[in-house]
């Protein structure tokens, strides 16, 4: 099967993918696992393969495969009515078959531990593979491909393997490599491991069309949990746009690059929800031909929407990345209003708010369609983004908008919610984003190396090893600050504690960091009684921004 993928002169025109076929995204762990499942002989699910002559789109198998860079474009075929064999259940195994016998990954081919085979558990590796570059690859590994594409016998492979290495090896191991060999060699030229079922749409009283071979991908796949949800919808709306999976690439491309993590499943729900058909999305929702045609018949507007309240994110608010991204469904809503009603938009200082809030108390957690649908059809009531109004919708789905100050004070470095405090609380701060993440520099009053470094004597060794201050008050929230790029450079603030820092520094200065003014507290040995200072004025800041809730 592996030397008619991507063979025209092969029997039946050779093997392809239909483009209603995701991409592969099998992990290297996965490749060798399914290695060694043919080498213990484990049986493998069967596969279906389509035999047509239409002019569908169909596409190469991926012969180097590079993770990040698969071009979509460039693996498809041109259309003719020639014979194929096109897969529709097995491509993953089949992609990773052939990667692995005849392809690479980052320019790294499958190799094979010949003393590998020592008994193990069912759910344990017994026989190891592993991707290595050509020059990286040492004894006992050896390339794969090679060895099953020989047509020396086991023997002669083993003698010449070690004459290469230039070593001396036991009888004992002489035999495991051997027998290796040959059970390689036995599972991967010669048995019929893979099991598959022709499905004819050449000859015969009724050959199979495109659309039951559709209906037979939906079904083969439903049952099981190896295409999700969106999957499955999106293999409907190939059906009738044809170049819909390139589309999609080029959207995800254009808005994700190396800051986001929009996935096909978010945009399909978003343009569900903006063609008025309910953020809950299910397979049977594209089995309207009317709603396929509407979402290809927009889709330019659609991802015009989606990429503006991207850029959004980016331009107007600190949200650089997916690590200040609590939850995407809450940006459903404001490309809503952008797709429907762009003049509405006006400076965007409402709906900088509305995400600002509703990320931090995480009004978009659970099951969020139904409240999606609540917002969405009252900004087409109203015609506008009225930001109370939306509040007291999500209030009256029970969800809450209060921040409290025990919520407040676990938002700490390196959480997704510290980047929009300071959203609330640095309103028109001038800064560059660091270059790692995109983020801003969010950066420790005490350094981090210096409270670390603090330590009390251990009593059980009468050593002074006990760390004082723990990670998770170091890295609390009272501890931390917002710097420009400037302030934070190699040369700048750095490890500088804070009576060396804000010593210079003018009450503005202070009073916009939340900083206690009593310069006794900025010494070190006095942490704890600052942060308790400074948590005291951070929870002023945020009362008199209407934020933070306090019981009375």
């Amino acid at each position: 099967m592996i030397s008619d993928i991507n063979n025209e002169d092969a029997d039946g025109g050779g093997l392809w993918l239909p483009n209603i076929q995701r991409l592969f995204v099998w992990s290297e762990d996965q490749i060798e696992r399914l290695f060694d499942s043919i080498v213990r002989q484990y049986p493998l699910p069967s596969m279906m393969i389509w035999k047509t002559k239409m002019k569908l789109r169909n596409r190469y198998f991926i012969h180097a495969y590079q993770p990040e860079k698969v071009d979509l474009k460039s693996l498809y075929r041109p259309l003719t009515d020639r014979p194929k064999r096109l897969v529709l259940d097995g491509q993953q195994r089949l992609q990773s078959l052939y990667i692995g016998l005849k392809g690479s990954i980052d320019g790294r081919s499958l190799h094979f531990d010949l003393l590998s085979g020592d008994e193990k558990a069912p759910d344990e590796i017994k026989y190891r593979f592993s991707f290595i570059a050509p020059d990286q690859a040492s004894w006992p590994w050896a390339n794969f491909g090679e060895i099953i594409y020989s047509k020396k016998l086991a023997g002669h492979i083993v003698r010449d393997i070690l004459a290469k290495e230039g070593i001396e090896i036991s009888e004992k191991e002489k035999e495991r490599i051997s027998d290796n060999i040959e059970r390689a060699q036995r599972e991967f030229e010669k048995s019929d491991a893979i099991l598959y079922q022709d499905i004819d749409g050449i000859s015969g009283d009724e050959p199979f069309l495109f659309d039951d071979i559709i209906e037979i991908f939906i079904r083969a796949n439903s049952g099981g949990t190896r295409l999700s949800k969106s999957d499955l919808m999106f293999t409907l709306l190939i059906g009738d746009w044809d170049i819909a999976d390139i589309e999609m690439q080029d959207l995800l491309s254009s808005i994700n690059g190396d800051r986001f993590d929009f996935t096909r499943d978010f945009v399909l729900k978003t343009a569900l929800a903006v063609l008025d058909q309910g953020a809950r999305y299910n397979v049977d929702k594209l089995r309207d031909e009317n709603l396929k045609n509407q979402i290809s018949d927009n889709w330019k507007s659609i991802s015009r929407s989606i990429s503006f309240v991207r850029d959004f994110l980016i331009d107007k608010t600190f949200i650089r990345s997916d690590q200040a991204l609590a939850s995407y469904n809450a940006l459903i809503p404001l490309i809503y209003l952008h797709y429907h009603y762009p003049n509405e938009w006006g400076n965007g200082r409402a709906q900088k708010d509305y995400l600002l809030r509703v990320l931090l108390a995480g009004a978009f957690s659970g099951q969020p369609d139904g409240l999606i649908d609540k917002i969405n059809h009252h900004i087409k009531e109203k015609k506008e983004f009225n930001k109370k109004s939306i509040f007291r919708i999500i209030q009256d789905d029970s969800r809450s908008l209060q921040l409290y100050p025990e919520h407040l004070y676990k938002m700490g470095y390196g959480s997704k919610q510290i980047h929009l405090l300071f959203n609330l609380w640095y309103p028109g701060f001038d800064y560059q984003p660091a270059l790692d993440g995109h983020l801003p520099q969010v950066d420790h009053i005490f350094p981090q190396s210096e409270l670390k470094s603090i330590k009390e004597v251990n009593p059980e060794t009468n050593r002074r090893s006990l760390q004082v201050y723990p990670s998770q008050e170091i890295n609390q929230l009272a501890n931390c600050m917002l710097l420009t790029a400037r302030e934070n450079g190699a040369s700048n603030k750095n490890n500088i504690l804070p009576d060396v820092w804000f010593s210079d520094k003018d009450d503005e200065y202070l009073a916009r960091h939340c900083i206690p003014k009593n310069k006794r507290l900025w010494n070190v040995e006095r942490y704890r009684d600052f942060i308790e200072a400074r948590k005291k004025l951070i929870q002023e800041k945020f009362l008199e921004l209407e934020i933070l809730y306090q019981d009375e």
